[in-house]
């Protein structure tokens, strides 16, 4: 179903307020706020330890707008991030992208925090403007969290809730991205599905499309152009919630009804920041606006319209995977074959499989399925090389 604009000037547009990231006049007052909780202290005692928190509240409070937090704050951050828990960040093929006025991207979906932010890291590197970053309610566990995050250039995507209060979250947010990309010029983050995906093989949801398409009129391909869609590849060599991911797996199949907690997400967060990633590579595809364009002509269903946009998404996201050693030993170890046994050599398999091994032991239940999280923890490494292999057939 789309917004048609009609409908759209019936809503005041500009009604963004519950959702939107904050304006430069709102910051240091969030910022104080933030400075003054004692949550939030106990978060940069454990992931910041050597930095003096006074010093660093009383450095808070004298920050006025989102640009100077962003390159005083938080690049530095990352930068000691990257240095410490990485290999080293890499972008490839951020030309295709670097002189576009304002895009949606894109991505496959692995930590809750550092997809994200690796990707404005990127952009400030390279005198970039950041993105604006899409992040589920249900991560906003403390207000603290929700000032953070919307003082650092993200919006809130509301879950939950009836079917007509649904229908109206994802019209204002589609209204939302619409503003952003077309008149503010603002470039938006988004991943393709909603949540993580566990097992690493990526798929995007035709709602998330859908979503995008209720604040236009018209067929998907005409409605999705103006947001300029640019898919991006995110590779980690190690992913530190693997064993959380593995173990939620045994959770719900044990019981169906299984959710995880607001705590299980706090932990998910952290060691996603905190855990060991290895090399790190963004790889950039270009806007698919010509694929749109071909697109309008030769398909006129609007559903099939979604669905091959969706697997064009794909399409591009699994060709520019970074596949690592790592990956092509899952393959082999999962599949029982050798396929890739000459790209990697004999230390590289056994340092993977030490890892895995060392990932199993953190994980603890009381009926521990051994082969099933040992399948699952394969499984999310060797998804790329399939989704890979099946990409450049097409």
């Amino acid at each position: 179903m789309y917004l048609c604009r009609e409908y759209l000037s019936i809503m005041d547009r500009n009604n963004f307020d519950e959702i939107r990231s904050y304006r430069n006049e709102e910051i240091n007052a969030a910022l104080q706020r933030i400075a003054q909780s004692e949550q939030f202290r106990k978060v940069i005692a454990y992931i910041m330890p050597e930095v003096d928190i006074k010093e660093f509240a009383a450095k808070l409070s004298h920050i006025n707008n989102t640009e100077e937090f962003q390159y005083s704050i938080a690049l530095p951050y990352l930068l000691r991030l990257e240095k410490q828990l990485t290999k080293g960040i890499q972008s490839d093929h951020l030309e295709v992208v670097a002189d576009y006025d304002a895009a949606l991207f894109i991505t496959n979906h692995r930590d809750i925090v550092l997809d994200s932010s690796f990707l404005c890291k990127i952009f400030l590197e390279h005198k970039m403007k950041s993105v604006e970053i899409g992040i589920g309610d249900n991560l906003l566990i403390y207000p603290w969290i929700e000032d953070f995050v919307r003082l650092n250039k993200s919006f809130i995507v509301k879950r939950g809730g009836g079917t007509r209060e649904l229908f109206h979250n994802s019209m204002r947010l589609s209204a939302y991205i619409r503003q952003d990309i077309t008149e503010k010029h603002q470039s938006v983050w988004i991943a393709q599905r909603e949540g993580r995906c566990k097992d690493s093989n990526d798929r995007t949801q035709e709602s998330l499309l859908k979503m995008l398409a209720m604040s236009g009129k018209g067929m998907p391909h005409e409605v999705l152009m103006p947001l300029n869609i640019c898919p991006v590849s995110i590779s980690y060599e190690y992913d530190p919630c693997d064993y959380l991911k593995a173990k939620e797996f045994q959770q719900k199949r044990d019981n169906p009804n299984y959710k995880k907690s607001p705590a299980d997400d706090l932990l998910n967060m952290q060691v996603g920041i905190t855990g060991y990633k290895g090399r790190v590579m963004f790889r950039f595809a270009p806007s698919i606006n010509p694929f749109l364009d071909e697109l309008g002509q030769r398909e006129k269903d609007k559903a099939a319209q979604f669905s091959a946009i969706a697997s064009e998404i794909d399409r591009r996201i699994h060709q520019n995977y970074e596949l690592y050693s790592g990956n092509l030993v899952a393959y082999d170890l999962l599949l029982g074959v050798q396929r890739f046994a000459n790209n990697y050599s004999a230390e590289e398999k056994a340092v993977f499989e030490q890892y895995i091994a060392g990932q199993m032991a953190k994980i603890d239940l009381p009926k521990k399925d051994e082969a099933f999280l040992y399948k699952k923890l394969l499984e999310m490494y060797a998804n790329p090389v399939i989704n890979h292999l099946e990409s450049i057939k097409s």
